[in-house]
């Protein structure tokens, strides 16, 4: 299906910018007036003003000389009507405002000043209308020394649309300097500036309000992008029949090696606790003795280094397959790889598997039953000519190799071969641990195991990492994410929303 058409409207969507424009106009074609979206707008960023500000707080609304201003007026007025002292500054002149905004201006009635640092001087709480989701160059002049004042003040800051100088596609910061919100309202679906990191980190707490735009205007932008949520995949997901039994859930063998076993062990443990109905971790025969003690529901077969892997493959039973791990940055594992590419059955290459990979002459085509999980510095030497925004590298990639690429970071991105994509906004910074990666590893080979798609299977197992270690606090390691996943996976089940 061409990318054009492979649209992901769940609740979760994403929308760029070109397509919350889109938005914007066929609300407007189907009679929402222009002026009425910035009233809701700013009517709604009031709100979360005195949500976060305490009665009769101070409150300097900065406003820029576009639409993200025009809002800012709005929330102005409705924050002097409940009684709060306002200040607004603006950037430029009132009478160059148009269309909406210099309705709102009109209606405002109150006093401007001129945007200055000044501003700010007796402000409790403000409000960054300056800029919106579509700069293109980094901040400068006026519009800097106050944002450099605001941001060293400590005020609590709730922005519009997305934090100044927060690139609304990207995330990235446009030049050196950007807001720092406490809390960012933004309008009918997130950007992926919103969940990518570092606008993320940028803009606080993010409420997405509905200000009165058709949920059917979806249907012909046709997103691409959606936040990784429970919805996208839960319906797959193959949940125990009372009549079930162990094969009809996979046969799942990870590939080991004789040194740093704790990977591999990892990853067999996560696709048990998945749902695989059997694992079986593949590995030198010296180190045998070390995998078996591990866990004794995992199968332990020995693998000769020079083993062509012929028999194993045989078994028609064996559903999925993961190598990289603990397996060793080895010739032996180039030729495995190699071989379990051109089997076709499900695999995830990570680890190991993908420096060889980088090491290899050219990168060879996969296809779309196979994961690969690479952190930022994995990927740049798999693509070392792949730039821009995460979502942009992570489409690429996918697109080149013809599988599912997963991106890992505290965003991380799957992207399919398609184009669809996920940003991933569930992950507390204990994942950040050794090992952790390994675990999601394991969790995708079991949700292949079980057959799975790839796209899914990837969606679900950063899903599923994240919320098994959400609660687990300092000190968490990755040998109790299994453990853990259990609870994550009937949380899934029970879960009608992103958590």
């Amino acid at each position: 299906m061409p990318e054009e058409q492979t649209p992901m409207t769940s609740g979760c969507e994403i929308l760029t910018l070109d397509e919350m424009y889109r938005a914007d106009r066929a609300a407007m074609a189907a009679g929402v007036a222009g002026v009425r979206l910035m009233e809701n707008a700013g009517a709604a960023v009031a709100s979360r003003v005195m949500a976060l500000a305490g009665p009769g707080a101070r409150v300097t609304v900065l406003c820029g000389p576009g639409n993200n201003g025009g809002d800012g007026f709005v929330a102005a007025r409705h924050l002097r009507t409940q009684g709060y002292p306002v200040r607004l500054a603006l950037l430029g002149s009132p009478d160059r405002l148009g269309g909406d905004a210099a309705c709102h201006a009109a209606v405002w009635g109150g006093d401007i000043e001129t945007l200055d640092p000044a501003c700010l001087d007796d402000a409790e709480v403000a409000v960054d209308a300056l800029f919106g989701a579509g700069l293109t160059r980094p901040l400068e002049g006026a519009p800097a020394r106050v944002v450099e004042r605001l941001n060293a003040s400590g005020i609590p800051v709730v922005a519009v649309d997305v934090p100044s100088g927060i690139g609304g596609d990207t995330g990235e910061v446009v030049g050196e300097l950007a807001v720092q919100a406490s809390a960012t309202v933004t309008f009918f679906r997130p950007k992926p500036g919103h969940l990518l990191y570092p606008g993320r980190a940028h803009g606080g707490r993010l409420a997405v309000i509905d200000i009165g735009i058709p949920e059917g205007v979806l249907a012909d932008i046709a997103p691409r992008q959606a936040r990784n949520d429970p919805k996208l995949w839960r319906d797959a997901w193959p949940w125990r029949a009372a009549d079930t039994h162990k094969y009809r859930h996979g046969h799942a063998v990870v590939f080991g090696g004789d040194t740093a076993t704790g990977a591999a062990r990892l990853g067999a443990r996560a696709a048990l606790r998945t749902g695989a109905g059997l694992v079986t971790v593949a590995v030198p025969e010296t180190a045998l003795a070390i995998y078996a003690a591990d866990c004794a529901s995992v199968i332990t077969q020995p693998l000769a280094p020079a083993d062509a892997l012929d028999d194993l493959l045989a078994d028609a039973r064996k559903s999925a397959f993961l190598i990289g791990p603990g397996a060793g940055v080895t010739e032996t594992t180039r030729a495995r790889v190699g071989t379990l590419v051109a089997d076709g059955r499900p695999l995830v290459l990570d680890a190991d598997a993908l420096t060889v990979l980088a090491r290899a002459d050219r990168m060879p085509p996969l296809h779309e039953h196979t994961v690969i999980t690479p952190h930022e510095g994995e990927f740049a030497r798999l693509f070392p000519d792949l730039v821009g925004d995460k979502l942009t590298r992570a489409r690429a990639a996918a697109a080149r190799l013809g599988c599912v690429v997963v991106l890992k970071g505290p965003d991380t991105v799957v992207a399919a071969p398609d184009g669809r994509t996920t940003v991933a906004d569930n992950a507390p910074p204990e994942l950040a641990t050794a090992g952790s990666g390994d675990v999601l590893a394991g969790i995708v080979l079991g949700a292949l195991a079980q057959g799975v798609s790839a796209v899914d299977a990837a969606r679900a197992g950063v899903w599923l990492l994240g919320r098994a270690a959400q609660d687990g606090g300092p000190g968490l390691i990755s040998a109790d994410l299994p453990e853990r996943l259990p609870m994550a996976l009937a949380a899934m089940r029970g879960s009608d929303a992103f958590p």
